[in-house]
């Protein structure tokens, strides 16, 4: 029987169902080009080179003969439909050993073959299963000279091959070479086509297999973190700017203008549509399309090649003025920095700050080619922004232009959206707004530039701002930071006709339950319409007047991105008040500062920490301690319907306390009475008729 057996060719796998593939998909670079072009000799060298540690080297036909019953002899006496079995129980098998071996990570190399093609032959029989474009996560094509493939085998005496003139040569290794690089779009493989001599097919190979195995999506942002971390480290800064690069800082494009000037100048750029191709294909913007992006710079482009288009495009792009003016003011103010994070090529932006003499005040991250290490996706972008505000805690101002840019957007504390020139902006920016303000609750505002352009969207969605004004940037990009101001501030009401009226409800021992709420309710819409206003600052947005014009309407500066939070429980009556005067503000509740997460602080500008009686002030400099100590930025403060003079009196609490934190108070009355309510007098107790509990 055994003899039997191996006599007969199977006519498909014995048992295809017996291999069980583990979940994570390991690494499996292919090694595909026609016969002859020298990947067998390529593979014992790059066994040799890698000693194999991490990798696993397999040789396609042979993995497929110790498999098949009777071997290749067997194997080709078969059927196409039967050796496309065999061809991918080969493939799950070597995934299945990459995937199971001690060295994790380990790194599946294999030679294969994609199509057969003899001369003559109207068509070629394609070797490539489903399997295959499971499997691979790389394929390296050794695009060697057709007349060099025909040279290698007329000498190769080992293997016998039929004959095939340069001219057939050259139209197999065209269709596999077109034929793989669309598979390989399609599902997601990254694809490098090798055309170098062969003295320099060893070195480029282990330099790509190098790079594969380590740069995986979540090393890519690993390293992109690292260095942001290394730039920021000892920086101190309180804000930080950070800007998309092409059609943000530039109205062009500076990866359209490479590909535009390599067209013209490099045989193998027909159009200036190479990466518009990619990113519009199946790969969309994905870390796999990015990473394709540098394997094609790569690829076209010698050193040398690539470093003059770079130059030749930084030499004929200017930052916007009003952009190079803004940047002029980070470099003369302590405590901001500024960052450009592209998703374009990093080379190009190094130049241009360089020319622009913008090196010293503005850092690069992007990508572009294998040594620029990492490549920038939006979802990095994005990364870095919360990395920047909660990993460093700094405020930050995002700019960007494109839906490409609205996750970083969306991470910011502050999202300016640049509505450049009509021509050049992306056409489905609109709509993509649209769908992160209603879905994805983005925040943000838009300048115009130029000044008369039209907006994005109606303004009434999508407020405009004048940002290159200096007042505006003095008062909202550039305030002092809050955690050095030498001097406590304090409003009140206390010597107030107003405040006199308010206080008496709040004081009338008669006056409790819901009548006494609504005194304190009445006294914290007053001191946000008359005070908290002024503090903190207005900003204009446009309205319908009733006589169906556009007109200016007023609210607090960054109403959307305050948080009031009521000290449980005598601070909720007077935080509803001050809430019904901000609307868009957000509300937490908090018994005790631990209560206010960084969840709730996230985007936040102001806090209005609210309670109806200051004594000593410990509660509320815990309560603000607390959420400097999780934002230092954050601005805060305390609003009150009456503070103890002690408290804010030289050496008091919280007067020690806002002298180097800028802790700012804003209370109904000033009392000198020391006499602390316990019980039946204590104002929590007033407010919700509890006094009998006590």
């Amino acid at each position: 029987m055994a003899n039997s057996r191996a006599n007969s060719p199977p006519s498909m796998p014995a048992d295809p169902q017996v291999l069980v593939l583990p979940t994570q998909k390991p690494m499996i670079v292919g090694i595909y080009g026609i016969p002859g072009c020298g990947k067998s000799y390529l593979l014992t060298q790059l066994k040799c080179e890698f000693n194999a540690i991490g990798f696993k080297f397999y040789e396609g036909s042979e993995k497929i003969g110790s498999l098949v019953p009777g071997g290749l002899r067997a194997f080709q006496k078969l059927d196409e439909s039967a050796k496309n079995q065999w061809r991918q129980q080969a493939m799950d098998s070597i995934a299945n050993e990459c995937a199971t071996a001690e060295i994790g990570g380990t790194v599946g190399v294999i030679v294969g073959h994609f199509m057969f093609w003899d001369e003559g032959e109207e068509t070629a029989r394609v070797a490539w299963t489903q399997s295959d474009a499971e499997k691979y996560t790389h394929i390296i094509y050794l695009n060697i000279d057709p007349a060099i493939v025909s040279t290698r085998r007329l000498e190769d005496v080992k293997r016998k091959r039929q004959l095939a003139s340069v001219k057939h040569l050259g139209k197999w290794q065209e269709a596999e070479r077109t034929q793989l690089r669309q598979i390989c779009r399609e599902n997601g493989i990254l694809f490098f086509s090798l055309a170098f001599s062969e003295p320099e097919v060893l070195g480029t190979v282990s330099e790509l297999l190098r790079d594969f195995q380590r740069h995986t999506e979540e090393w890519n942002l690993s390293r992109a973190k690292n260095d942001l971390d290394h730039w920021v480290k000892g920086q101190n800064w309180h804000t930080i700017l950070v800007f998309d690069a092409d059609r943000t800082l530039t109205a062009e494009d500076t990866g359209r203008l490479f590909w535009q000037a390599a067209s013209k100048r490099h045989p193998k750029v027909a159009n200036d549509s190479v990466l518009r191709e990619l990113f519009s294909g199946p790969l969309g913007y994905t870390y796999t399309a990015f990473r394709q992006a540098v394997l094609l710079y790569e690829e076209i482009f010698s050193v040398d090649e690539f470093d003059q288009l770079c130059e030749e495009v930084a030499s004929a792009v200017l930052v916007r003025h009003e952009f190079h003016w803004l940047l002029q003011q980070v470099k003369e103010q302590q405590g901001v920095g500024a960052v450009a994070i592209t998703c374009g090529l990093q080379r190009i932006w190094d130049m241009i700050f360089q020319k622009e003499l913008m090196a010293d005040t503005v850092r690069i991250i992007g990508g572009g080619r294998i040594g620029d290490i990492y490549v920038i996706t939006p979802e990095v972008k994005a990364s870095l922004v919360l990395h920047l505000r909660t990993a460093h805690k700094l405020y930050v101002w995002a700019f960007g232009d494109s839906p490409m840019d609205l996750p970083m957007l969306s991470q910011a504390d502050e999202a300016i959206v640049v509505a450049g020139e009509p021509e050049l902006r992306s056409k489905s920016m609109d709509s993509a707004l649209l769908k992160a303000i209603d879905g994805g609750g983005l925040r943000a505002r838009q300048v115009l530039i130029p000044c008369d352009t039209p907006s994005f969207l109606d303004t009434n969605i999508l407020p405009s701002v004048d940002l290159f004004n200096q007042e505006f940037v003095n008062s909202a990009i550039f305030p002092p930071p809050y955690n050095t101001s030498p001097s406590f501030k304090m409003l009140h009401a206390t010597r107030r006709s107003s405040a006199k009226l308010l206080a008496t409800h709040m004081r009338d021992a008669t006056v409790t339950g819901p009548s006494l709420r609504a005194a304190h309710r009445n006294a914290g819409w007053y001191l946000a319409t008359e005070f908290l206003a002024e503090a903190i600052g207005l900003e204009n947005y446009p309205v319908t007047h009733v006589q169906g014009t556009s007109t200016s309407g007023y609210r607090l500066y960054k109403e959307e991105k305050t948080l009031i939070v009521p000290l449980m429980r005598g601070g909720e009556p007077m935080a509803f008040g001050v809430n019904q005067v901000f609307p868009l503000a957000r509300f937490v509740h908090a018994s005790r500062p631990e209560d206010v997460t960084i969840h709730h602080l996230q985007s936040i500008h102001n806090v209005i920490l609210v309670d109806s009686v200051v004594n000593s002030g410990r509660s509320v400099v815990e309560f603000a301690q607390h959420v400097r100590n999780l934002r230092p930025t954050t601005h805060v403060i305390v609003v009150t319907g009456v503070v103890q003079k002690q408290s804010i009196s030289e050496g008091g609490l919280i007067h020690e306390y806002g002298r180097g934190a800028e802790l700012e108070l804003i209370a109904l009355r000033i009392s000198e009475n020391k006499f602390i309510g316990r019980g039946g007098t204590d104002t929590g107790n007033r407010l919700f008729n509890t006094t009998n509990l006590v």
